[in-house]
């Protein structure tokens, strides 16, 4: 499966973006998907995740609360709503596919990513 992220940009503190990823293929819907983010001079870091179905979300605690993940399996797309982003959330954000059907997730396949920058 190949990926495609988009959505990011500049935003004040405070503000909201949704990032979307699309992906190629026929079988999205039997992929996990997951959102993950590496801000400069860090480690990628988890921020979000969704079964295949989108019955079952996982969020880092960094973000619980502000961020939002979901999917569109007829529109071979996930999503990631952020809202009171912080200038902490200032990152590449990259989106990533799983074909584990439960948890833990190992992403084998992976976007390029989408710069999002918060302004304080």
């Amino acid at each position: 499966v190949q990926l495609q992220a988009s959505g990011g940009g500049l935003v004040q503190a405070g503000g909201s973006l949704r990032l979307s990823c699309a992906a190629s293929g026929r079988t999205f819907s039997s992929y996990a998907m997951g959102w993950f983010r590496q801000a400069p001079g860090k480690e990628r870091e988890f921020v979000a995740a969704i079964s295949w179905s989108g019955g079952r979300t996982d969020y880092a605690d960094s973000v619980k609360g502000r961020f939002t993940i979901s999917r569109d399996n007829v529109k071979n797309t996930v999503y990631l709503q952020m809202n009171s982003l912080k200038p902490e959330d200032t990152a590449v954000y990259y989106c990533a596919a799983s074909s584990d059907r439960v948890p833990p997730y190992e992403y084998a396949y992976w976007g390029q990513g989408t710069l999002v920058t918060v302004s304080s």
